[in-house]
This record gives C-alpha cells, sequence and structure tokens, in this order.
C-alpha cells in the first residue's frame, strides 16, 4: 500500500495517525507530495490525501482511509462509530472550512471565527459530558475520534479557540493531542508553523458559505434546551422540593480515621516532597494541591477519607543540602520540614497527617519488606561500578553526579534520572561526569550492591496491572509510562547505595550502606500512618476494603507504579497497592522553568508575601492545572481569570443573590413560585451539579472547576433576563416574581458555596457565613440540586468576595519572580562606562547570571520571529526587536565582548 500526503493539506492529519494502526500488519509506503499533483488518475482535481491499495484501487476521502487502517487492525464498526463519521461530514466540515477560511485566508479573529462553530463544538463537549466516557463512542478510542480530531486539531491547538467552558471537548482533544501517532501526524502536516501552514491549501479553494444558524452567544443553544427532558426537569423539581430534609446526617468524625466495613474507604496520598528544597508552584499542583481537592470532595461525598503526605528526608539530595548549608542531615531535615508544613498549611492543604520519613517506624516497616524480599528470592547481590571522587575520597551516590544525558544530550542530567528525557541512569552512564562537591572528573571504582529482581516479578505484575488498569482512572501519562516500561523489558535495580544517612540494611556484609531513596521513600506513606495510628495495617494490609488514591508528577509515576507495587507483590503480605494513579504533566513559568537560583518563578514561601490570597492561587493553579499536557503559569493570566471568571462571573453573581435577599426581602428569603422556565433552569443546574460529579470522580480535577464557573454563568443570566431589580417595583405579581428569582438565585448561591468548597475553601466558607448555611448543607453535597435555603430563612450581612487585580501590581510581581534584580543588576553595570576598562569588570558576572540572559535573548529572539511571521503591526515589531538589541547589548557587556555597531539593512 502506499499513502499519499501533503503538507498543509487538512485530510493528511487523521489519516497519519490512523495509519500508526497499521504499523507491522501491512507495509506501507508513506509519499510526501505537493498539493496540486494529480495521484489519481480519474478524478478531474487534484486530491490529497490518498491510499493507493496493492489491488491498484485508491480510496481518496479522508473517513474513507481511515476506516480501512481501523479495519486493518482488527477493529469492529458500530452504529455509534458510523453516525458521527455522517455528522463529520455533513455538519462539522462545512462549519470547520468556514471557521479555517476566516482565520487563515481572511485574517479574521475570535467570535469572527468561532461563530460557525459554535453549535458543533457544543454538541460534541455535551455528547461527551452524557455518555461519561472519555471517548466518542466509548471507554475506547475509535474511528470517530481521530476523525474528529484530526479535522479539528489546527484550529483547536491553538488554546484560544477551544473554549473553557466546554471541559469535556477541552479534556477529549488534549488527551488525543498528547497520542504520539497524534504528535507525529501533527509536525508532518502542520510543520510547528501551526494553523498557517494551511494556508497554501485553503487560498485555493473557493470561500465556503456560512453555515446557517446564529453564532455563539450567551443564550442557551436550542439544541441544548431541546435535550433536557421533560422528565429530567420532573426529576429535578422533585429534588428541589424535598428540601434540607432531604440531607442524611453528617458522619462522626473519627480521631484516627480508619476504614469501616461496608463504607467506602479512600486513602489519599500525595508524592512525598524531598525535605531539601522549597516546593515552587509547580510541585504544589502536582501533588498536594490537587489530592487536597479531591480529598476535600471525598469528604462532601461523605466516603470515610484518610489524606496523607509527609517530608522525604533519607537519600543524597539532603546530604548534598546539609553540605552546602554547613547543618547536620538532622537539621536540615528538621528546618525544611517545618518550612513545607508552613506553607501547605497556607495553602489550606487538608492533611489529615503530614510525617516524615526519618522515623523509627520507616527503618521497622522498610527492613521487614526487604526481609520477605529477600526470603522469597526477589533480591540479588551483584558487583556494581560506581563513580568515586578522589578528591573528596567517597563513592558519588546518584545525586551527586552531573554530566551530559546518553539518551537525549540534556547537559544538567542527574546521575539517576534525567529532567529532560525521564529516563532513568546509571550514574556511570553519563557523558562527561563531574562531582557536585568539588567540581571534579569522578573514576570508575567496583563497589558490592543489592538489586530487586524486577525481572523474576514482572508476570506479577502484568497480572495486577491486567486486573487494576481496566476500567480504572489511571491518567493516560501514567499508563503510557508504565506500558514503555514493560514493553522495554524490566532489568534488576540497584535498592542500596553507599550513604550514612538513610534507612540501615540489615544484611551481614553491607553495614556501610543504606537502602536507595526511591526503593524506600515509597514505604513512607506506610511508615507515616504507621506514626498516626498503630492500627495502619487496617489501611496498609486491607486492599478488599480500600480505594487507594496517589497523586504526583509524571516523573514519579515508574516508582509508584511499577516499583512498589513489585516490592508490595513480593513481600507477599497482602499490601493494598494503588487502584488509581493521577499523575500531571509539568507546570512551567511564563514558558521557562522555576528556577531558585536564578530568581525565577513563585516558590511557596514567596506565595504569601505577594497579598494575594491562598484560594487565588489555589483557583487559579486549579484552572491552568497540566492535565494532559504541560502548561504554564502566567501573571497576565492570572490577572484576566481573577478579574473575569471570580469577579466578574462567581463573585459578581454570588454578591448580587445575596445583596437582593438584604435589599428588597429584609434579609429573609422570599416566597418562590416556580414558573416552567425556573424547574428548566433547575435540570440545567442540576445536569451541571451532574458533570461535576462525574469529573471529580473520575479526577479531571480542573475541567470539574469549569462546571462551578457555567454554574454561576447560568445563575447570572438568569437574574440578567428576570431582572428582579425592575420587577420589585411593578405590581404584586411582579413583586412574587422578583421574590421567585431571588429565592432560586440566593439558592444557587449556597450550591456554588459547596461546590467550590475543594476548590476555595476559604472563599467557601465565607459564602456559607454570609449566607448562613445551614452545617449539614456546608457538609454534603448531593447528586441532585436541593433548595437548602427555603422561604424565611434569614441570610447574614454579604459583602465582596474577591478584589480587583491591577495591571500595575501583577507587572510589578511579574518583574519581582522574573529574574528582574537580576537583569537590573546587569544594566547599572553595563551602564557605567562603555570603555573596555569597565567592560572587564562587568565579566565577573557569575555563568548563571550570563545563563539567564542568554534563555532571555533566545525568548525574545522567539517573539520577533513569531511577530513577523504573523506579519503583525511594526509598530509592535520595532518595539520588541529594540528589546531584543538592549538584551544583546546586556548579554555582549556581561561576556566581556565589545560592542558591534549596529548595521543598516541591506537593500535589496
Amino acid at each position: 500500500m502506499r499513502l499519499f500526503v501533503s503538507e498543509g493539506a487538512p485530510g493528511s492529519l487523521p489519516v497519519l495517525a490512523a495509519a500508526a494502526r497499521a504499523q507491522g500488519l501491512a507495509e506501507l509506503l508513506i509519499s510526501t507530495v505537493g498539493p496540486e499533483e494529480c495521484v489519481v488518475p480519474f478524478l478531474t482535481q487534484p486530491k490529497v490525501p490518498v491510499l493507493q491499495l496493492d489491488s491498484g484501487n485508491y480510496l481518496f476521502s479522508t473517513s474513507a482511509i481511515c476506516r480501512y487502517f481501523f479495519l486493518l487492525s482488527g477493529w469492529e464498526q458500530d452504529d455509534l462509530t458510523n453516525q458521527w463519521l455522517e455528522w463529520e461530514a455533513t455538519e462539522l466540515q462545512p462549519a470547520l472550512s468556514a471557521a479555517l477560511y476566516y482565520l487563515v485566508v481572511q485574517g479574521k479573529k475570535g467570535e469572527d471565527v468561532l461563530s460557525p462553530l459554535g453549535r458543533a463544538l457544543t454538541h460534541i463537549d455535551h455528547s461527551l459530558s452524557r455518555q461519561n466516557c472519555p471517548f466518542l463512542a466509548g471507554e475506547t478510542e475509535s474511528l470517530a475520534d481521530i476523525v474528529l480530531w484530526g479535522a479539528l486539531y489546527p484550529l483547536l491547538q491553538d488554546p484560544a479557540y477551544l473554549p473553557e467552558e466546554l471541559g469535556a471537548l477541552r479534556s477529549w482533544f488534549q488527551t488525543l493531542s498528547t497520542q504520539e501517532p497524534c504528535q507525529r501526524a501533527a509536525e508532518t502536516v502542520l510543520k510547528q508553523r501551526g494553523v498557517l501552514a494551511l494556508r497554501p491549501y485553503l487560498q485555493k479553494q473557493p470561500q465556503p458559505s456560512p453555515p446557517e444558524g446564529r453564532g455563539v452567544s450567551n443564550e442557551p443553544e436550542e439544541e441544548e434546551l431541546a435535550t433536557i427532558s421533560e422528565e429530567e426537569i420532573a426529576m429535578a423539581v422533585t429534588a428541589w422540593e424535598k428540601g434540607p430534609e432531604s440531607l442524611p446526617p453528617l458522619r462522626p468524625r473519627q480521631n484516627p480515621v480508619l476504614p469501616v466495613a461496608g463504607e467506602r474507604n479512600v486513602l489519599i496520598t500525595s508524592a512525598l516532597p524531598y525535605v531539601n528544597n522549597v516546593p515552587h508552584l509547580g510541585n504544589i499542583i502536582g501533588c498536594v494541591l490537587s489530592a487536597d481537592v479531591f480529598a476535600r470532595y471525598s469528604r462532601l461525598r461523605q466516603w470515610n477519607t484518610l489524606y496523607l503526605c509527609g517530608t522525604d528526608e533519607y537519600g543524597t539530595a539532603t546530604e548534598t543540602k546539609a553540605m552546602e548549608e554547613g547543618l547536620t542531615p538532622q537539621e536540615i531535615c528538621d528546618k525544611y520540614h517545618t518550612i513545607h508544613a508552613d506553607i501547605y498549611h497556607w495553602f489550606n492543604i487538608s492533611f489529615d497527617i503530614f510525617g516524615r520519613t526519618t522515623t523509627p517506624q520507616q527503618t521497622k516497616i522498610t527492613q521487614d519488606i526487604f526481609q520477605r524480599l529477600l526470603t522469597r528470592g526477589f533480591v540479588l547481590q551483584d558487583t556494581v561500578e560506581q563513580l568515586r571522587c578522589e578528591h573528596c575520597a567517597r563513592f558519588l551516590a546518584d545525586r551527586f553526579v552531573e554530566g551530559v544525558c546518553p539518551f537525549c544530550g540534556y547537559e544538567e542530567a542527574r546521575g539517576d534520572q534525567c529532567d529532560k528525557c525521564g529516563k532513568l541512569i546509571n550514574a556511570i552512564e553519563l557523558k562527561k561526569p563531574q562531582c557536585k562537591v568539588c567540581r571534579s572528573c569522578p573514576v570508575v571504582k567496583s563497589s558490592q550492591h543489592l538489586f530487586l529482581d524486577l525481572p523474576k516479578l514482572e508476570k506479577r505484575l502484568e497480572e495486577w496491572l491486567g486486573k487494576t488498569l481496566p476500567g480504572s482512572d489511571w491518567t493516560p501519562n501514567a499508563r503510557f509510562i508504565i506500558r514503555s516500561w514493560l514493553r522495554d523489558g524490566l532489568k534488576p535495580r540497584c535498592i542500596t547505595r553507599d550513604l550514612k544517612w538513610g534507612t540501615p540494611v540489615p544484611l551481614e556484609g553491607f553495614e556501610d550502606k543504606v537502602f536507595y531513596v526511591w526503593f524506600d521513600a515509597t514505604i513512607g506513606y506506610l511508615s507515616i500512618t504507621a506514626n498516626y495510628t498503630d492500627q495502619w495495617e487496617r489501611w496498609w494490609k486491607n486492599p478488599e476494603q480500600v480505594d487507594l488514591y496517589q497523586f504526583m508528577a509524571k516523573d514519579n509515576v515508574p516508582f509508584h507504579g511499577l516499583v512498589f507495587p513489585c516490592s508490595a507483590l513480593g513481600a507477599e503480605d497482602n499490601y493494598t497497592l494503588v487502584k488509581y494513579l493521577i499523575a500531571t504533566e509539568y507546570l512551567n513559568y511564563e514558558d521557562g522553568k522555576f528556577s531558585k537560583s536564578r530568581g525565577v518563578g513563585v516558590f511557596g514561601d514567596m506565595a504569601q508575601n505577594t497579598g494575594i490570597p491562598a484560594d487565588i492561587w489555589r483557583f487559579y493553579l486549579l484552572y491552568i492545572r497540566p492535565e494532559g499536557q504541560d502548561s504554564a503559569f502566567s501573571w497576565a493570566d492570572m490577572l484576566l481569570k481573577n478579574n473575569s471568571e471570580l469577579l466578574n462571573n462567581l463573585g459578581n453573581f454570588i454578591n448580587r443573590a445575596g445583596m437582593f435577599v438584604s435589599k428588597f426581602f429584609g434579609g429573609y428569603v422570599p416566597e418562590m413560585v416556580l414558573t416552567p422556565d425556573d424547574q428548566r433552569l433547575l435540570a440545567r443546574i442540576t445536569l451541571e451539579l451532574q458533570n461535576y460529579h462525574q469529573l471529580l470522580e473520575k479526577v479531571r480535577i480542573r475541567d470539574a472547576l469549569r462546571s462551578i464557573l457555567t454554574v454561576s454563568r447560568h445563575g447570572n443570566q438568569y437574574i440578567q433576563v428576570n431582572e428582579p431589580w425592575k420587577q420589585i417595583k411593578g405590581s404584586e405579581a411582579d413583586r412574587q416574581r422578583a421574590g421567585t428569582v431571588t429565592g432560586m438565585a440566593v439558592n444557587i448561591a449556597a450550591l456554588l458555596s459547596v461546590m467550590l468548597e475543594p476548590y476555595m475553601p476559604s472563599v467557601s466558607a465565607t459564602i456559607q457565613a454570609q449566607l448562613q448555611l445551614p452545617l449539614p448543607a456546608c457538609s454534603i453535597l448531593l447528586t441532585d440540586f436541593v433548595c437548602t435555603l427555603p422561604a424565611g430563612h434569614q441570610i447574614g450581612t454579604v459583602s465582596p468576595l474577591f478584589q480587583k487585580l491591577e495591571n500595575d501590581q501583577i507587572e510589578s510581581l511579574k518583574q519581582r519572580f522574573g529574574g528582574g534584580q537580576l537583569e537590573e543588576s546587569l544594566e547599572l553595570k553595563a551602564k557605567v562606562s562603555p570603555t573596555p576598562a569597565v567592560v572587564e569588570t562587568v565579566t565577573t558576572a557569575g555563568p548563571q547570571q550570563i545563563q539567564t540572559l542568554m534563555d532571555e535573548v533566545t525568548k525574545q529572539g522567539n517573539t520577533v520571529r513569531e511577530l513577523k511571521a504573523q506579519k503583525a503591526d511594526k509598530n509592535q515589531v520595532a518595539a520588541e526587536v529594540a528589546k531584543l538589541l538592549d538584551l544583546k547589548k546586556q548579554l555582549a557587556l556581561a561576556e566581556g565582548k565589545p560592542l558591534e555597531t549596529p548595521k543598516g539593512k541591506k537593500k535589496k
């Protein structure tokens, strides 16, 4: 077979992604041709993509080619997939063609582009939400997913055209976009130029007719209204009328929290942060904050919940930090454990336990697991070649070594893992290794060590994964990482290190060694629980009754999804293993990385000094939570989200609802007589509440936050349409209508206060205090929208919830946390004098300062290139070029180079 594709031809995207299914099943040659090339001899117009079959026949529609590849892989077609393909051809493609033409050929932006596509995107989002499945036709990816993804990718890969309120669509799109076949297809067709790569193709197409129907607006779509059935409305009204009496009694809070037979017992862990540093925003969202949201949600559901974390205190990192600060390892642990605890307390993280790993219980449990593995034949001994620093007279543990990654060439890879490509490394594999203490080049010498025999445990792991993964909510990146490890074949993994600071190895001949931190760090969850209660085994040796959720960034997946399960399975002691492994991607800082040494990024101990409340930080971090792909913290975006979503949407609605009760009805909730429109609103709110539950049950934390904002938008729209401030001045019937609208609105506000509790607990408590929401209603979230503030309920004093963030305030913070002081210092040095003597003094700038400027020059250069490619306004381009030249000047001065006289542009 031969597949003909063309760069910049939209149809090439899905067929290349689908072609990955045929790999190894048939011989496939992929040829790139020009868009004008006539591949199919009997067609009057050039057409790509085209699949020429071995029989000599041709397929030349995108869906037909994709279908062929799927059928070749053994996929069985179904009616729902066929329906999606029909819809894509008749409804989506005309709207999408118009949107792409407006954007790429006519240069339109924003709503002008999205307008023809609004209904189609909403239809996909609603379908995904209603069936509560990650893909269009069910739990697994289908032909429909690939065809629709390929059609939408050129437009939706720009986040500006992926509406934030369409959470299910966004999650579906990002899940597919992170898959390797889809990524390769996008790179081949778009060549990193984004939608602009389609311009030559689209310019040759006739101008599409605008699709019939109105564009996107804040009014409910007719299609959306039609999807709410009379039965759903009746059920919503019945639930509403049950009132606060329908709330179940609060379950008493135990101390300690222990599993209860017959109840849902939820055990939640956050990856243990290294004690030796201060966590930055990326660390906080990746582990503790994400887990905190789910723990709070679990408690609202009345599930029996234990949430634990603690500092990971043993290992090389601690010894390194102790040497840097001139303290003992124990002093370092004590100091930074307190720092971590204070940061998490300020962020309102609701741990049941925040412990540490330097405890007798850690030693006891780790050594017990080791002894059980040893007696069952899962521990090997072998001689290991290690790096030894002759200058420091010691074997170098992994984190005392830095060098060039042998896999990807990253120049700052650690001796155990490369932060860039994520691969685990043996230190002796590093190219150009250096001792981190003295920077001398270490030599290779031998040392005796212990290994966990992972190949011997591989079958047990596969069997366990086979039972665990189907139907579970492991994140796609976690599944991919574990499967890639298994695909490559497991190898014995060293579990000991030549260190003093760690859990001692209880074996003759190994008294001078300790356990490798990644053998015993995950055992820290057990020991922290054991320090909380002597009945810890009821949680950790009880897989039949306990659901274990583990939260982490993706670099921790191998240890939680492979190393610890192998250790526990080999120990044969009925350990509770992870059922839901939730891994985020990485959070960057303003398109770069967090760096404490360069003063770039916000770290946990700094956030509380910005004047911005903890709940605002929580909201924004959760809003940009890196689910499915990396995301970036942006000060400008934080200002925008605070002022639009919190101040103008959520805060505005809740404040108005409460103020109407106070101002028009003396602080008492008025009588409510529901009209059919009110009942339909009840059903819409109920559906959004149920969507919120479905998303959080699947730990789609960021998307569930969108549901809260959608409910608030429904409330704002309801108030705007009904205008109670006018109705209150009219007839008796008008006044009654104003009362109904006000009562409905304040009950929606009460619901929002509970939905918001996992995300913004302090704001939630403030709303509930202002509304004087009864206690059971504050602590229980049902799946139905219930009237918790009946007529006659007295509310408290209402006041604004949020403050506006100002541009100058945010610019100041951006400068403060962007290495700005360093740049100012260099600018001052550069302005002293242009003479060579002063240039010599500037060369004393350290390598980190120079690297910072080099990064800034690269970033600014990319900005200029992008603006030129987009044919931006000349004045805007000139301003950015001036910034680039100034940065280059600072860099030259910092490096001690003579300044070059700017050259004029050559005329063509």
